[in-house]
Formats: C-alpha cells, structure tokens, sequence
C-alpha cells in the first residue's frame, strides 16, 4: 500500500466514522488529513524524480564505460592488480608503492619510488604540493649521489 493509498484510506475512515467536519475536532481531523494528502503527493513526486535521476545515472554511467572502453581498449581488462601492467595474478612489478597522507586534507595517497625521486607531488584532493626530502642517515648503504659530511 503507498503512502497515496494510505491517506486515501484514512480520508474514507473519517468520511464514514461520520466525523462532523463543522466541529473543532472534526476540523482538526480533516486538516490533518489535507496536510497528509499534501505531504503523500510531495513524497510520491520526490519518488518519481529520484527514479529518473536514477535512470539518467545509470545511462551516464553506461555512457562513461563505453567511452573508457574506446579510450583504454582492452589495455586494462585483465589488470587484476590495477597498477595498468596487464597482469592477471597479483603483481610482480618491483614498483614498490608507499602510503603518503597529505597534512592538508588527510588524504591517503599513494606514491611509488619514482614520484618521490621527483621530489614533490601535488595532492589529487586538495592539490596541495607535498615535497619530499630524504636524508640517508647510513651513508655506506646509500645509493644517492649526495656528499653526506
């Protein structure tokens, strides 16, 4: 039963308990029964817009997969691992990646060696730059090209 069909139903109980609408408490029932109707037309109105919101999502996301499909092709099909190497199984890739969290938004993310050869990136959140700086504290088994004294 909807919510429609509920208010219809109290609408009937009233008309045939015989209620005297001329009453103050009579009154009192019919307003309650209009501003039900009232709210029961907005919330079934509400339910057809999210519906088609909901229609028009669905499409656009059908839409958005049918263009990566034409802009990536099969490049990521069969990337389990989702580093866009193309393996299958869990990746063998060396690239060691590493959990950065952005003082700014406190998003998490995530940076490989390379990046942080760069010496900084900037945040895909906030686009705050976080810079990078390391300083070898066992210079025997360092491999950078700095003078450490």
């Amino acid at each position: 039963m909807t919510i429609l069909e509920k208010v219809a139903y109290l609408r009937g109980l009233s008309e045939g308990l015989g209620i005297d609408e001329t009453s103050k408490e009579g009154r009192v029932f019919k307003a309650i029964i209009d501003v039900l109707d009232d709210i029961s037309l907005t919330v079934s109105d509400l339910e057809d817009d999210v519906a088609e919101l909901s229609d028009g999502l669905d499409e656009i996301d059908e839409d958005l997969g049918a263009l990566e499909e034409e802009f990536y092709g099969d490049e990521y099909d069969d990337d389990e691992c989702g580093c866009g190497c193309g393996c299958e199984d869990e990746c063998d890739d060396d690239d060691e990646l590493y959990e950065v969290t952005c003082p700014a938004c406190g998003d998490s993310i995530y940076v490989n060696e390379e990046m942080l050869d760069e010496g900084f990136i900037h945040c895909p959140n906030c686009h705050e730059k976080l810079e990078f700086d390391f300083e070898c504290d066992d210079c025997d088994d360092c491999d950078c090209d700095d003078d450490h004294e």
